[in-house]
């Protein structure tokens, strides 16, 4: 089949490797215009858009979906299908109607748990043990289409959005191909969403990453890795926001207040409303991350200061 790939960040250019490795031809890729990146604020291109580049494939970059130019585009390069992978526009029915068999998207859950723009850091915030990768029918509701596909993957006790996003990217680039092929040789069946079970992933924000020292550990440390790598958890220290990497439960009757920390030789502790947690790496505002005991005694943390 002739197709056309959408999607922008860097979680989806596994699928679109993918896809241009498989038996279909990629005429073009539907990618986020170039946004300004990095302390010069210089525009720059989205990971899809600039593989697509150093492979000599067509980029498309509309402001909106929904603009005439890029309608007749698609519609010159007459796609028989449009696989999305974490495109990030709302795509209209006029350009969803464009393909014979229209957009199918990779979606990085078990529809329909967790529809929305962060599948992964709600499934790891949650405490989700197993979560999975869905591949549906693209449609105007926001992840409400029939799915022609599925695979499974546990979540470990360790794993960050980062760990469980790049192993979902890897596995789910070739469940998208599969579909593909099945969509091709009139084999593929999707199957309505369940009514029940809905939930929803809206999109992290950096309220939502700040810890919370209230919470038990085993929710600190959701929280933490919910958050990691992106928007990347945070608390305040002397009144500066400092970012925080995973961290660890541990099995320590510290007698820690929340928030309170307790510098030892080899780790740094601080209390929860449970038992405290384990620091690893560190982050102050304008510095590297470090190993939380290099930044304890950096700062000096005396006894009885606390994050709020």
């Amino acid at each position: 089949m002739r197709v056309i790939f959408a999607g922008t960040p860097a979680v989806a250019v596994p699928a679109l490797a993918a896809v241009a490795a498989s038996r279909h031809e990629l005429v073009a890729v539907v990618t986020r215009p170039d946004a300004p990146a990095g302390r010069g604020r210089g525009l720059s291109r989205s990971p899809v858009g600039a593989w697509a580049d150093e492979h000599g494939v067509e980029v498309l970059t509309p402001a909106r979906p929904r603009e005439p130019e890029f309608l007749d585009r698609l519609r010159e390069l007459a796609p028989d299908c449009v696989p999305v992978v974490a495109y990030g526009a709302l795509v209209p029915p006029v350009a969803l109607a464009i393909p014979r068999h229209g957009w199918i998207n990779l979606h990085f859950s078990l529809l329909p748990a967790w529809r929305g723009a962060a599948p992964v850091q709600h499934a790891v915030l949650h405490g989700d043990e197993l979560t999975g990768a869905s591949v549906f029918q693209l449609e105007e509701g926001l992840d409400t289409g029939p799915v022609y596909g599925t695979l499974t993957d546990a979540i470990r006790p360790t794993d960050t959005s980062g760990d469980l996003l790049d192993r979902l990217a890897d596995s789910g680039a070739g469940l998208l191909v599969a579909v593909l092929d099945a969509i091709e040789a009139g084999t593929a069946r999707a199957e309505p969403q369940p009514a029940d079970g809905v939930s929803l992933a809206p999109k992290l924000t950096v309220d939502d990453a700040r810890v919370r020292w209230s919470e038990p550990a085993f929710a600190v440390d959701r929280r933490v890795r919910a958050c990691t790598p992106a928007p990347g958890a945070w608390t305040t220290f002397r009144g500066d926001r400092v970012k925080l990497g995973p961290l660890t439960p541990v099995d320590d009757d510290a007698g820690l207040k929340p928030g309170e920390l307790r510098v030892e030789k080899a780790q740094v502790l601080a209390g929860t409303a449970t038992g405290p947690v384990r620091l690893g790496e560190v982050r102050a505002a304008g510095k590297k991350a470090m190993p939380a005991t290099d930044w304890a005694r950096g700062v000096r943390v005396a006894g009885g200061e606390q994050f709020a």
